[in-house]
């Protein structure tokens, strides 16, 4: 397979008008790239920084069979890939002679790829210690009985408010990203509508927030409950009310992440109905010792994680 087979764009109505069908064939593997191709349409290439995101796809006898993202800072995001694929797609990029962050995929694909990047442009992968899980829901199963309390959807007199659980979200998942008035609307935290689940006398415990309906399929992100709190099925409350919204907003499928090494929150949307569709994975690339074209010495081993994903 020759690099030259990818097709590139920084034209998202491009790149939708031919690989939106592939897309939404597979919603759940490719529910980053519709993701972030919807956020790209919606807020203009412009809100994503300096260098405009680029869009690929490899296609033959009008067939598409894979595609890509590639956003900065965030890195490259992949649809699931054969290791030649993987391979010829890292050439190409390489070729364009501009460092990568990183790359995140399905396990798999995030390797394939990691081990092509190190080969192509002697950039050293490293496997981030958070590894995830993509769930889909199955059949939902409100747990029963719920906790004491109801959900209640979030408006926009409720900004201050989401603000406040996105920025204690962040700070717990140790997200780098700074959450005001005046950067609200840059951020991933912005297009997602909150559910609060609250106690009776009305306080809140426990947040879940899903993204809009793309390609049939909503994502649910973020759910959080303060560390004082868990223990009391807030979250599972409250994630079994958004999934339900979802549902109601007509997606056929509804899809989330977790942390691999959490058996709680793992065990949690197991009973609630979800059921593993991945694994996922992501690498950092460090490129000080990186040549194009000249591998470091030795095999391209990507990194072990420092614990249990």
């Amino acid at each position: 397979m020759r690099p030259d087979d990818w097709y590139l764009t920084d034209d998202i109505g491009d790149f939708l008008d031919r690989a939106g069908g592939f897309l939404r064939s597979r919603p759940g593997m490719h529910v980053m790239q519709l993701t972030w191709a919807e956020r790209v349409r919606t807020r203009g290439a412009g809100a994503f920084g300096a260098e405009a995101p680029l869009f690929g796809l490899l296609e033959r006898n009008g067939e598409v069979h894979a595609t890509f993202y590639r956003l900065a800072p965030r890195g490259c995001g992949l649809s699931p890939l054969t290791p030649e694929q993987a391979d010829s797609l890292a050439a190409r990029l390489a070729a364009l002679g501009q460092p990568l962050p990183s790359v995140s995929a399905d396990h798999g694909t995030a390797t394939a790829f990691a081990d092509a990047w190190q080969r192509h442009t002697g950039a050293a992968p490293k496997l981030r210690d958070t590894r995830l899980v993509l769930y889909r829901l199955g059949t939902l199963t409100p747990p029963r009985p719920p906790p004491a309390g109801r959900g209640r959807v979030l408006g926009e007199r409720d900004h201050e408010q989401v603000m406040f659980w996105c920025g204690e979200f962040a700070k717990a998942v140790g997200e780098d990203v700074s959450i005001d008035a005046t950067t609200w609307a840059g951020t991933r935290f912005a297009d997602k509508r909150y559910t609060l689940w609250e106690t009776p006398d009305g306080t809140p415990v426990s947040v879940a927030g899903m993204n809009p309906l793309i390609g049939g399929q909503i994502q649910v992100d973020i759910v959080y409950t303060p560390a004082r709190l868990r223990g009391h099925g807030y979250a599972a409350a409250v994630t079994a009310e958004v999934s339900r919204a979802a549902l109601a907003a007509g997606a056929r499928d509804v899809v989330l992440f977790a942390d691999r090494s959490n058996p709680t929150s793992n065990a949690l949307y197991r009973r609630l109905g979800y059921r593993t569709l991945a694994d996922w994975a992501a690498y950092d690339f460090s490129h000080d010792a990186a040549r194009p074209g000249r591998p470091l010495a030795g095999p391209a081993r990507p990194a072990r994680p420092t614990r249990p994903a």
